[in-house]
């Protein structure tokens, strides 16, 4: 997982990195443009809290797109079908699209609510 050129890189450490999120500013939120959690650390909900503390004060919406088998895990955190997305994330969406099989996602961010973690 790379970080991104311009956005923020989130870790989870014990004592190593065990865990990374990617976000990414967009037109009107932003773009969870990668998770990853280390294999040996997995069904342990540090993606989850790693996803919750990222998230925590977002005041606007956060889209990503992934494979529809991780829709349950993504909508456990918040997530749901996204209506219509930014005019450059729809651009995206639909490039990647053609070789893979995404769908995208929405958290619309609900200013005071504190997240699950």
């Amino acid at each position: 997982m790379r970080a991104p050129a311009q956005g923020t890189f989130w870790v989870a450490r014990s004592p190593g990195i065990i865990a990374g999120l990617s976000l990414s500013e967009v037109d009107g939120g932003q773009w969870l443009t990668g998770l990853f959690v280390a294999p040996d650390r997995r069904s342990e909900g540090v993606g989850e809290q790693l996803v919750a503390a990222a998230l925590e004060n977002a005041c606007a919406s956060t889209w990503l797109f992934c494979h529809p088998s991780l829709a349950l895990y993504y909508g456990r955190q918040g997530f749901a079908p996204a209506g219509a997305l930014p005019p450059s994330l729809h651009d995206k969406f639909q490039r990647y699209q053609r070789s893979k099989a995404l769908i995208a996602l929405e958290r619309t961010a609900q200013p005071g609510q504190v997240s699950a973690g």
